[in-house]
């Protein structure tokens, strides 16, 4: 009776809580592999087990609590404002209530804690808060009788929307963009010169997302879409990295920082409308073959995540170690830091460019008013 999302968004995230506890948790009295093993496994659970479960989840309320376009945008920017404007207090905060809550294991654990209690009150809340439409709204959309498909058979109409293929691509490369933007901890450290340049780097990509998504759901519906305001966005966040490309070889960091802002503008309008995006193509799906694949088309958002974000880690990891990079070496040798410039300075521009690219692509918004309009014809 809860519906087809919100039991998966509600259970899955009491196994958050306490695999985050237990990663926090590592029993001191054991041996080193019996630790490995345990925070593996916690690890694991959390994020590729409960996480998973409930992000899914999460992601696919878009599609099944509204069936207007503006609304999903919406819902979309809000989702990101929280989440953005969280990682601002959790990186602000963090590191200060470990030491007053006494410092060590025992802090970083009751921190923990208190990080597992708000989520469970604000997740419970979330799930209990929202209903999801009744199956009849969406009953007109769906072929009578060929909703029901096993794993297999699902997944090969989903690998037939080439919109979903096309985003699950986009998915990727935008995680691998955050990170090669993550090498910016060991840019500033050893080409800058000071490792508290990253932070203030990072904030301006923080401050100016909560902005740009704040004003997004406004910008799009004056639009009258999504297509084009993303690929704009992406040409000008191409731009941007061009601008910080060219201000960190100047050596004028608030160029840097500017340009880093005007960069984050271009991105933001895709991450605040890809869940509507995502919610676009399961209806596509569903007026191109009758099947309704929710959950498993919010799947792309936690497969690029993974994939993405292994790739990306271990692709710069890779990188650096082939160039020579020596761990809290004082001096990196010529080959590190040209590495660290192409990693932090160029790549970022490459993969915005490919991003735009794939955008071009994307044109479901309009696919599917034709479609509707050739449904409206017929009957």
């Amino acid at each position: 009776k809860m519906g087809k999302a919100r039991p998966w968004m509600l259970w899955p995230y009491i196994g958050c809580a306490v695999t985050l506890v237990a990663c926090f948790s590592i029993p001191e009295s054991w041996g080193h592999t019996a630790q490995y093993i345990f925070f593996f496994l916690s690890y694991t659970l959390l994020n590729a087990v409960f996480f998973t479960a409930n992000n899914i989840a999460y992601a696919s309320l878009t599609a099944l609590i509204t069936k207007n376009t503006s609304e999903r945008v919406q819902i979309g920017s809000f989702r990101f404002i929280f989440a953005f404007g969280t990682k601002i207090v959790i990186e602000a905060v963090t590191i200060s209530a470990v030491a007053w809550l006494g410092g060590g294991v025992f802090g970083w654990r009751m921190i923990a804690i208190i990080y597992a209690i708000i989520g469970l009150i604000t997740n419970t809340y979330s799930v209990f808060s929202v209903k999801e439409l009744p199956e009849e709204e969406f009953a007109e959309d769906e072929a009578s009788g060929e909703n029901k498909l096993t794993f297999l058979q699902s997944f090969k109409v989903l690998l037939k929307n080439k919109y979903y293929v096309i985003i699950c691509c986009s998915y990727i490369l935008t995680q691998l963009y955050a990170s090669v933007i993550g090498m910016g901890t060991y840019y500033a450290k050893y080409i800058l010169g000071n490792e508290k340049a990253f932070s203030t780097l990072s904030l301006a990509i923080n401050i100016t997302m909560v902005v740009a998504l704040t004003v997004l759901p406004i910008v799009i519906k004056k639009l009258g879409g999504m297509y084009k305001l993303n690929i704009w966005g992406y040409g000008l966040a191409a731009l941007g990295r061009v601008g910080v490309m060219v201000a960190a070889y100047m050596g004028s960091f608030p160029l840097m920082l500017a340009f880093t802002a005007l960069s984050t503008v271009g991105i933001a309008p895709l991450q605040g409308d890809l869940n509507a995006l995502i919610a676009c193509c399961s209806e596509h799906t569903t007026l191109t073959t009758g099947h309704r694949l929710e959950g498993m088309m919010y799947s792309c958002s936690s497969l690029g995540i993974k994939i993405g974000g292994a790739l990306g880690t271990a692709i710069c990891g890779w990188l650096l170690d082939a160039a020579g990079y020596i761990e809290n070496a004082t001096v990196q040798t010529v080959s590190t830091v040209n590495m660290l410039n192409f990693l932090y300075l160029w790549m970022p521009v490459i993969l915005c460019a490919a991003v735009g690219f794939l955008l071009v692509f994307l044109s479901v918004e309009k696919a599917n008013e034709k479609l509707l309009a050739k449904k409206t014809e017929n009957v």
